[in-house]
C-alpha cells in the first residue's frame, strides 16, 4: 500500500482529498502545513506528497529544498490556483513530479496520483535491484571465514578498481565465477556487460567467430557480419571460463589480442581497437599444463598478472554452516516457504561430507532439501538421499594413523572402484560418487585415468 502526505491549510480540502484517496486504497496522512507535514515526510518516507503551493510559513515551492536528502525523496504534486501556474511550472524544474490546478476534479486527482505511484514502485524496483545486484556480487558478500578466503576477498578487493588481468584457479564448483562477477561488479566497468564464454562448452571451429566475431561471407553460412564478444562486451569484463581447454591457435590468436588490444573479425581486414578486462579461469593445473606443451608459456604469463587460487569446500568446511544459512535464505525467497536454520545434525553431516562437486554441490543439496522440507527446519532425512550418508558412513568412522594417511591415494583408489563398478563408463562413476560429470573427468584426468574411459556424459 503506497502512503500519500495531503499538506493543505485548509480543512475542507485536506479532508475532501483523504476521502477520495482512502476509496482508492492509499494509505494518507495529513498536515495543516508544510512544516508539519515535513515533519511526517521524514516519519513516514511516503511514496507521494499533494502539497499546497500558498501556504503560511513554508510554501510548497520551499518544501522541495526541505525534503531530507538522506532518504527516499516522494513524488512531489503542487495544488495551486489558476495565476500561480508559473510557479509550479517553476516547481517542477526543481523536481517535482506534476501539479494539479484549482479547482481539483476528483479524475485528474486519481490519474495524476496513480502515475506518480506507478512511477515510484518503478524507482524502488530498480534501487531493489540495484542492491539486490550489489549484494549478490559484493565482495564482502562472498561467505567466508577462514583464512584463506579471508585473504581472497582482500585480494579482490584490491584488485577490482584495476584493469589487470586476472586468472581464478580452482575445482569445478568452488566458485570461479562468482569471484569474476564480484571483481567486475566492485570495479568502475560495473554499468558495462559482464560477459562470461565457457572455452570447454565450444566446439574448435567455432571458437574463433564467437570471440571475435565475424564478416558476411568469412564462410559458408555467414550472410551478415556477426559482432563477437570481444566487442559486445566493451568497456565491461569478458570471463573466460575454463582457459586450459583453449586450443592451442587460439591461445596464440588471444595472446595478440591482450597484447595489441585488438581484433580482427573472421574473414576481415580492419583491425578494430577494444576496451575489454579480461578475467580467466580453469580448474586445471596450467603451469603443468605449460610443462607438457598444452598451453602457451607467454599467454600463461599474461593471464596470471593476479591469480586467485580458491580452495575446494573440503578445505574450508568451516564456512559450511555460513553458506547453508545463505543458501536456505535463498530458497526460502524463490520457493515461498520459511525454513529455519538446520539443527546440530544436519550441519554435522554437512560437514563431514566429502563435497567432490564443491559449493555448487551444496546449493544442489540445499535447494533441494527446502523443496522437500515439510516443517520449519531441515532434518538429516531430507538430505540423506543426497548425500549417500549411509553408504559412506564408515568412511568417516576410519582412524587417521599417527604417521598420517595419503588422502589423493585414497581418493585415487575411490574413483577406480567406481569406474570399475561402472564398467568404465565415466558418467555412471560420476553418479555413484555424487560429483559432476565435470568434476569426475577432471579427476581421471588428475590421476592419468582417463585414457580407458567411456567419454560420454549422457551415458
Amino acid at each position: 500500500m503506497s502512503v500519500v502526505i495531503v499538506i493543505d491549510d485548509e480543512p475542507r480540502q485536506r479532508n475532501i482529498l483523504k476521502t477520495i484517496l482512502d476509496e482508492e486504497g492509499y494509505e494518507v496522512h495529513t498536515a495543516p502545513s508544510a512544516e508539519k507535514g515535513l515533519d511526517l515526510i521524514r516519519e513516514l518516507t511516503p511514496d507521494i506528497v499533494l502539497t499546497d503551493l500558498k501556504m503560511s510559513g513554508i510554501s510548497g515551492l520551499q518544501l522541495l529544498d526541505h525534503l531530507p536528502e538522506d532518504s527516499f525523496k516522494p513524488a512531489v504534486i503542487l495544488m495551486t490556483a489558476y495565476g500561480t501556474i508559473s510557479s509550479a511550472v517553476e516547481a517542477m524544474k526543481k523536481g517535482a513530479f506534476d501539479y494539479l490546478s484549482k479547482p481539483l476534479e476528483k479524475d485528474s486527482i486519481l490519474l495524476t496520483v496513480k502515475k506518480a505511484d506507478e512511477r515510484m514502485q518503478l524507482l524502488k524496483e530498480n534501487i531493489s535491484l540495484r542492491k539486490e545486484l550489489f549484494d549478490k556480487f559484493s565482495i564482502e558478500g562472498i561467505a567466508g571465514t577462514t583464512d584463506k578466503m579471508l585473504e581472497i576477498i582482500e585480494v579482490a578487493k584490491k584488485v577490482a578498481p584495476t584493469p589487470v588481468t586476472v586468472l581464478i584457479s580452482g575445482e569445478s564448483g568452488t566458485g570461479k565465477e562468482l569471484i569474476a562477477r564480484a571483481i567486475h561488479y566492485n570495479s568502475p566497468r560495473r554499468s558495462a556487460p559482464f560477459t562470461a564464454i565457457n572455452c570447454a562448452a565450444i566446439p574448435e571451429n567455432l571458437i574463433e567467430s564467437e570471440l571475435f566475431g565475424y564478416e558476411a561471407g568469412a564462410f559458408t553460412g555467414a550472410t551478415h557480419r556477426k559482432t563477437g564478444l570481444f566487442e559486445s562486451s566493451s568497456k565491461g569484463t569478458l570471463f573466460l571460463d575454463e582457459i586450459g581447454d583453449l586450443p592451442l591457435l587460439m591461445q596464440t590468436k588471444l595472446l595478440r589480442v591482450l597484447q595489441d588490444r585488438e581484433i580482427r573479425r573472421v574473414g576481415g581486414t580492419e583491425a578494430i581497437k577494444i576496451d575489454v578486462r579480461i578475467v580467466a579461469a580453469t580448474n586445471r593445473d596450467l603451469e603443468k599444463e605449460v610443462s607438457s606443451g598444452k598451453f602457451r608459456e607467454d599467454l600463461y604469463y599474461r593471464l596470471r598478472v593476479v591469480t586467485v587460487e580458491l580452495p575446494p569446500l573440503r578445505e574450508r568446511k568451516e564456512d559450511i554452516p555460513q553458506l547453508v544459512g545463505y543458501f536456505i535464505n535463498k530458497y526460502n525467497g524463490e520457493f515461498g516457504k520459511r525454513v529455519g536454520a538446520p539443527g546440530d545434525g544436519v550441519i554435522k553431516a554437512l560437514t563431514e561430507y566429502y563435497w567432490p562437486g564443491n559449493i555448487r554441490q551444496l546449493e544442489s543439496v540445499i535447494e533441494r532439501a527446502v523443496i522437500m522440507c515439510d516443517g520449519n527446519t531441515i532434518s538429516p532425512e531430507d538430505i540423506k538421499g543426497e548425500l549417500r550418508l549411509s553408504g559412506i558412513k564408515g568412511i568417516f568412522d576410519i582412524d587417521i594413523p599417527d604417521e598420517g594417511i595419503n588422502f589423493e591415494e585414497m581418493e585415487k583408489a575411490l574413483i577406480k572402484k567406481a569406474m570399475v563398478k561402472a564398467n568404465n563408463v565415466a558418467a555412471k562413476a560420476a553418479r555413484l560418487l555424487g560429483m559432476s560429470y565435470k568434476t569426475f573427468w577432471y579427476r581421471l584426468e588428475k590421476f592419468g585415468l582417463h585414457e580407458d574411459s567411456a567419454h560420454d556424459p549422457n551415458s
